[in-house]
C-alpha cells in the first residue's frame, strides 16, 4: 500500500507577508492586484477569508467586501526563496516529491524508513520542520493515493493534519461535495449538479459509460475517484510543456500600436525564461481578452525553433492580423511558448548578449 502525503501551505503569500511584517498579523491581508484597477486576489489571509474573499476574486470586489483589508502586491522572488526552504525540509524524508505550485506538493514516502515507516509521524515532523525553518504553518493530508491525500489536507485547515485510511475512504468520499474534488471546476460542478450529482456518493451511483457520455474522457477519472481509486504516481521530474506570461492592463489598449508595444515586455519575459532553462520553442500562442471579456487564442507552429525576443515578436505579428485588435479594445494579453525542447537538441545558439 502506497503512503502519500499532500502538504499545502496555509494562505502562503499572505502568511509570508504577515511573517515579514508583524504589524500585519491578525489583520485581513490580501495579496494581488490593485483594488482600484482590474487586478485579482492571488492570496488572502484567514482573517480576510472570513469576509468571503477567495483567490481569483476581482480585487475591487474584495475591497468592497472588506474595506479594512490591507492590499499588497506579490513579492514572487521572496515566495520562491521560501518555497525552496520548504522543499529542503521535504527532501529529508523522500526524493519522490511532486510540486504542484510554490506552496503545495505531493510526497511519496512509501519506502521511507523514517519514523518507523509511519507517514502520519513523518507528516507531523514535516509540519514542525517547515514551521521551524520558515515560521509558516502547513496543513498535511495522508492517504494511499494523491486524490485522497489532497482531500485530506483540505479537511482540517489551517494547521491541519488528517489521515484517510483505506477502510475509511468510501465513507469519507460519500460526504464530500463534488465541487471540493480536485479537478472538478465550477463549470463541471454545475454540469454534475444538473445531473443530480451533489456528493461523492451521488457520483459513485453512476456507471463509467454514463459519466463518459456526460463528461468525455474525464468521466473515467470521475468514476475511479468516486471509488477511492487513483493510480497516478508521484512524479518527481515533470517535463515542462509550456512557458508563458500574461498581463491585465489598468486601461484598455485601444490600438494595434499600443498592443504591439505591450507585447514587447511579455516576449522579453518569455525569452528570458527560455534562456534560463536552455529551451527553444516551436509553437507560439497569443492570448487576447477584449474589453468585453471575450477571450481568443491564436497560435502558430514553426519548423525552426525560436528562442530570441525578436523571433517571438516576429511570430506574434502575423497572429495579430488574425484578431480584431484595432477594432476592439484589449483588456489582457498573454504570450505562451510550447513545443519545448533543449537548445542542444534543437541545434540553436542562444543569444546571451
Amino acid at each position: 500500500m502506497r503512503k502519500i502525503i499532500h502538504i499545502d501551505m496555509d494562505a502562503f503569500y499572505a502568511s509570508v507577508e504577515q511573517r515579514d511584517n508583524p504589524d500585519l498579523r491578525g489583520r485581513p491581508v490580501i495579496v494581488g492586484g490593485d483594488p482600484l484597477g482590474r487586478g485579482v486576489v492571488a492570496a488572502a489571509s484567514y482573517e480576510a477569508r472570513r469576509f468571503g474573499i477567495r483567490s481569483a476574486m476581482p480585487a475591487a470586489w474584495a475591497a468592497r467586501a472588506c474595506p479594512e483589508a490591507v492590499f499588497l502586491r506579490p513579492r514572487f522572488a521572496v515566495y520562491r526563496a521560501v518555497s525552496r526552504e520548504i522543499q529542503a525540509v521535504f527532501r529529508h524524508y523522500t526524493e519522490r516529491i511532486e510540486p504542484l505550485s510554490l506552496d503545495e506538493a505531493y510526497l511519496d514516502v512509501s519506502d521511507s524508513p523514517l519514523c518507523h515507516g509511519s507517514a502520519t509521524l513523518m507528516a507531523r515532523e514535516i509540519k514542525a520542520g517547515v514551521l521551524e525553518q520558515t515560521g509558516l504553518v502547513a496543513s498535511a493530508g495522508i492517504s494511499y493515493n494523491k486524490f485522497l491525500a489532497k482531500l485530506a489536507s483540505d479537511f482540517d485547515k489551517p494547521d491541519g493534519l488528517f489521515v484517510i485510511e483505506p477502510e475509511q475512504a468510501l465513507a469519507f468520499i460519500d460526504t464530500v461535495p463534488v465541487g471540493a474534488f480536485h479537478g472538478v471546476g465550477p463549470a463541471t460542478e454545475r454540469r454534475m449538479r444538473a445531473q443530480g450529482i451533489e456528493t461523492g456518493h451521488d457520483l459513485r451511483g453512476h456507471e463509467r459509460h454514463q459519466l463518459v457520455e456526460w463528461f468525455g474522457k474525464a468521466g473515467f477519472h470521475y468514476h475511479d475517484i468516486a471509488r477511492g481509486i487513483d493510480l497516478r504516481p508521484v512524479v518527481s521530474q515533470r517535463v515542462r510543456k509550456s512557458l508563458g506570461h500574461e498581463t491585465t492592463y489598468p486601461q484598455d489598449l485601444p490600438s494595434r500600436a499600443t498592443v504591439e508595444e505591450a507585447l514587447v515586455p511579455l516576449a522579453e519575459r518569455v525569452a528570458a525564461d527560455l534562456t534560463a532553462r536552455q529551451l527553444a520553442a516551436r509553437t507560439v500562442t497569443l492570448k487576447v481578452k477584449y474589453a468585453d471579456f471575450d477571450l481568443i487564442t491564436r497560435r502558430r507552429t514553426f519548423r525552426r525553433p525560436l528562442t530570441a525576443v525578436d523571433e517571438l515578436l516576429g511570430a506574434l505579428s502575423p497572429l495579430l492580423d488574425d484578431t480584431a485588435i484595432g477594432q476592439r479594445a484589449v483588456r489582457l494579453l498573454g504570450v505562451t511558448c510550447s513545443g519545448l525542447e533543449s537548445v542542444a537538441r534543437a541545434g540553436v545558439q542562444l543569444d546571451l548578449t
